[in-house]
């Protein structure tokens, strides 16, 4: 049982590296130029020549499933860098120097947290424009507060113990303590928390494209074709089924190997 629940972290991992190499591979592995448009293939169901059908303008489905998740991936990744390159200092901050910094750091964290994740984004990118640019920025503001407060909880902790006293008395500066020996005991906690967030990263993306804010059309995406399938579920289902379960169990997959890498923490910590 235990060898089971082991491996089922490699598994997801193993599904993660298939969807990334068919991605970075993408005019290999499709079959078809994604926005090539043949009218008279319109809603055409499952077959040898398009194995997972075509959309109302002839595409094929699978290309263009292959080719979005070049999208959907790639604003996930820029999603979390992003959020985590903000919010490494902020909680590095708050968690080192604690008193006003910490206080407005921490109040501000609050503010951004008190608004539903998808909400805010929503405001933000309908106050900018919609538009994948401006879907990564809004969620990455949004992903801040969480990078920061787990970032500000593991450096209220690491500052009281007796490397840091000792980096003192050898008079270093508190942003060399920081950064060259905090932060490498912070950074298991960051990357544990990383594909759990990649996971909800792609699927806040795949709202807002659903919603017609993030992508833009002709653009392949999964949130965009999921919407695009919706008005076509009783004629060719498998328009919104195949996005629907590409983004199931992609999300699955890498929060599978977040919680996997949080057990191999927590059995390293344990020693």
């Amino acid at each position: 049982m235990r060898r089971f629940r082991y491996a089922i972290p490699v598994v997801a991992g193993i599904i993660i590296a298939a969807i990334t190499l068919a991605t970075v591979f993408a005019p290999l592995v499709a079959p078809y130029d994604p926005d090539a448009q043949d009218l008279s293939r319109s809603l055409k169901p499952a077959s040898a020549a398009h194995l997972a059908g075509t959309d109302k303008l002839g595409r094929d489905t699978l290309s263009r499933l292959v080719f979005g998740a070049r999208t959907t991936l790639l604003s996930a990744l820029l999603v979390v860098a992003l959020s985590t390159a903000m919010g490494i200092p902020l909680g590095l901050a708050a968690g080192f120097y604690e008193g006003p910094a910490d206080a407005a750091i921490s109040r501000t964290m609050d503010i951004l947290l008190a608004f539903p994740a998808l909400l805010l984004a929503l405001m933000i990118v309908a106050s900018f424009g919609r538009g994948i640019s401006n879907a990564i920025v809004a969620l990455s503001i949004v992903y801040v507060p969480m990078i920061a407060r787990l970032v500000r909880s593991a450096a209220l902790v690491e500052k009281r113990l007796p490397y840091v006293e000792a980096a003192r008395a050898l008079g270093y500066s508190n942003a060399r303590i920081m950064f060259r020996h905090v932060l490498p005991n912070v950074m298991p906690l960051i990357l544990v928390q990383a594909p759990i967030d990649f996971g909800y990263s792609i699927l806040d993306l795949a709202s807002l494209s659903f919603l017609g804010l993030g992508v833009q059309p002709p653009q392949a995406d999964w949130g965009a074709m999921l919407s695009d399938g919706r008005e076509y579920l009783l004629l060719s289902p498998a328009l919104a089924l195949v996005p629907g379960l590409a983004i199931m169990v992609t999300v699955v997959a890498f929060n599978l190997v977040g919680d996997g890498l949080r057990t191999r923490l927590d059995r390293s910590g344990r020693g």
